[in-house]
């Protein structure tokens, strides 16, 4: 005797529970990524017309000598310094500094990588940067 079965496993399954659960991460991921908090430099870009509060104790020039090849020059003096030399120097300056801030002064052919690589040190020691600009 075959006895059949009156009701039917179905083996379907209902994806509106799964869409209100990935609908509610997706909330979730944008509310919480703007408290995220970027780990940025804080820079003090003066308007080329007005002045900063803050003052620069200690200075670092760079200027272009053709090829690829930048010098760094400390507080105005004469004699270049290589990169690699620039962050001792600056640590030794500012080290009993209690708002520790140098300023960037370079030379309109240099490119940005070599300021951006100079607001790195700041960043590593936890120094403002102040970039020097021109009046209009």
């Amino acid at each position: 005797m075959a006895i059949k079965r009156s009701t039917r496993v179905l083996s379907e399954m209902s994806m509106s529970s799964m869409t209100d659960i990935v609908f509610l991460l997706l909330i979730f991921f944008l509310v919480t990524s703007t408290l995220v908090n970027p780990n940025a430099l804080k820079l003090m870009l003066p308007k080329s017309t007005g002045q900063v509060s803050a003052k620069a104790t200690v200075s670092v020039s760079i200027k272009d000598w053709g090829n690829d090849r930048y010098t760094y020059h400390i507080n105005g003096s004469e004699t270049p310094e290589t990169y690699g030399e620039v962050e001792d120097e600056l640590v030794t300056l500012l080290q009993n500094e209690e708002d520790p801030t140098f300023s960037i002064y370079s030379d309109e052919t240099v490119p940005v990588k070599e300021i951006v690589a100079m607001m790195n040190i700041a960043k590593r020691n936890h120094y403002k940067v102040i970039l020097a600009t021109q009046p209009e």
